[in-house]
């Protein structure tokens, strides 16, 4: 090797030549692996219903290009012969290839994990913090790994009037403060997505465990009601912590700070209790579980669909689109229509020629088929039938007929109970009434004469 290399300082062509050549064959041999095993990696992504093998191929393809000449560039450095002037510049080339590869990689492998966490769990999660926060590092990353690798290719290439003006007071600065910064960061974020990740599964087990009557639908709807308000509780804690020891790392005293959030604290606890009725008014709401997302409510006069709910107030949407905002202090009665179980609840009219016992087993059969119908049986947990006769009213006899179904179907099996109920009728010619008044003149004769008076005559 060494007679080789001697060889080669002495010809001006193998000076060339040799260089070049190691460069196309380690960089096509790179290639050629690269292709191998990305073709593996294809066969394998294919096999599978997980899209964690895609955002690899996708995020890694450009990485391991450059990887695959950069082998071939620092084969090629270390046996090319330069000139002595040259070669504290071509020795300074590999190690700042090897800075900017090891950044750029590194930078992709965040990025990877990055867009698996996106894909797979934050668009899973409730909260939206977190995809806020990755959304931010898939764009602070890049820049800070840059700055970061500035500063190391400057140092290493002893640039003296950025030297002795700008790095010392950097790389002073990032030694004292960089690794404890960075490691509060790291935790701080390692928190919060454990929290936005990991909180919704235990409170999900939790009441999982503890679920005793209620149905699947309801141990989900609990559960992500709960985890709502806690995870972001949480979330808020841990950075409020972070932010603090941070502030406290870079020479700050935070001790006035704390203080002065203590006496803020306590100046809105005095001028804000309604705020304070409002916590502790949805705190219980949430722990007796009184309603959650999702459920049809009515709370302080208003009715609609739960869709949120946290410790200070209660989000309603009603059937006109309209979203209410309820201050949890505001709910002294909280009325849910959605809890276990809902119920039909239909009052039907018919008039007073009909036979009862008829009409009562025409409505029996009716709601016996509505809850047999593939269609709706998953809706009904009993089927609709008649209760009692309810009302002699002034223009037909009303009866009543119930029947259970899953929560919030009441309205749906109901619509399609009348439906069905007014084809049977029709089908069996019984009468549906609808008011009108009866009017007498008299008795008899009196209406005879009013008829023919001159026969009265």
């Amino acid at each position: 090797m060494d007679e080789f290399l001697r060889e080669v300082s002495e010809n001006a062509v193998l000076r060339v030549v040799v260089p070049v050549g190691v460069l196309v064959v380690v960089t096509g041999l790179a290639l050629l692996v690269r292709m191998i095993i990305y073709r593996r990696l294809h066969q394998w992504s294919a096999k599978t219903e997980t899209e964690w093998d895609d955002i690899i191929i996708h995020s890694t393809r450009l990485a391991s290009l450059l990887w695959c000449f950069f082998l071939g560039i620092f084969a090629a450095v270390h046996l090319a012969v330069v000139p002595e002037s040259w070669e504290e510049h071509v020795a300074s080339i590999s190690p700042i290839l090897l800075i900017v590869m090891g950044i750029y990689t590194g930078v992709i492998i965040i990025r990877v994990f990055i867009d698996w966490y996106i894909v797979v769990v934050a668009s899973k999660t409730a909260s939206p913090l977190d995809d806020m926060i990755m959304g931010a590092m898939k764009w602070v990353v890049p820049v800070v790994a840059f700055f970061l690798g500035l500063v190391l290719v400057l140092d290493l290439l002893e640039i003296h009037t950025l030297e002795t003006k700008v790095l010392p007071p950097v790389k002073s600065w990032l030694r004292a403060h960089g690794p404890s910064l960075a490691l509060l960061f790291g935790i701080g974020l390692a928190l919060v997505l454990a929290a936005t990740a990991t909180i919704p599964k235990i409170i999900e087990r939790s009441v999982q465990r503890s679920r005793g009557d209620q149905t699947p639908e309801e141990v989900k709807k609990r559960a992500e009601t709960l985890s709502g308000v806690l995870v972001a509780s949480l979330q808020a804690v841990i950075l409020a912590v972070i932010f603090f020891m941070m502030l406290s790392e870079i020479g700050l005293n935070i001790a006035p700070m704390i203080a002065g959030v203590g006496v803020v604290g306590i100046a809105i606890g005095f001028g804000a209790q309604s705020l304070v009725k409002d916590i502790i008014a949805g705190l219980f709401i949430l722990l007796e579980n009184q309603y959650r997302k999702g459920d049809v409510v009515r709370i302080a006069g208003t009715s609609g669909l739960v869709e949120d709910i946290n410790l200070r107030r209660t989000l309603l949407r009603d059937l006109d689109g309209i979203v209410h905002s309820v201050p949890n202090g505001e709910i002294s009665v909280s009325s849910n229509f959605t809890k276990s179980y809902s119920r039909v609840n239909l009052n039907i009219s018919v008039g007073y020629n009909e036979d009862l016992d008829r009409v009562i087993a025409v409505i029996n059969r009716v709601g016996k088929e509505l809850a047999e119908d593939p269609a709706w049986s998953a809706q009904i947990l009993k089927p609709p039938q008649v209760l009692r006769v309810d009302n002699l009213g002034d223009s037909g006899i009303e009866i009543k007929v119930t029947g259970d179904t899953k929560p919030i179907q009441q309205w749906a099996v109901t619509g399609e109970l009348r439906l069905r109920i007014k084809k049977a009728f029709d089908q069996e010619g019984i009468e549906i009434p609808w008011p009108h008044t009866k009017v007498y003149f008299g008795n008899a004769l009196d209406v005879s004469a009013l008829q023919n008076p001159k026969k009265k005559a």
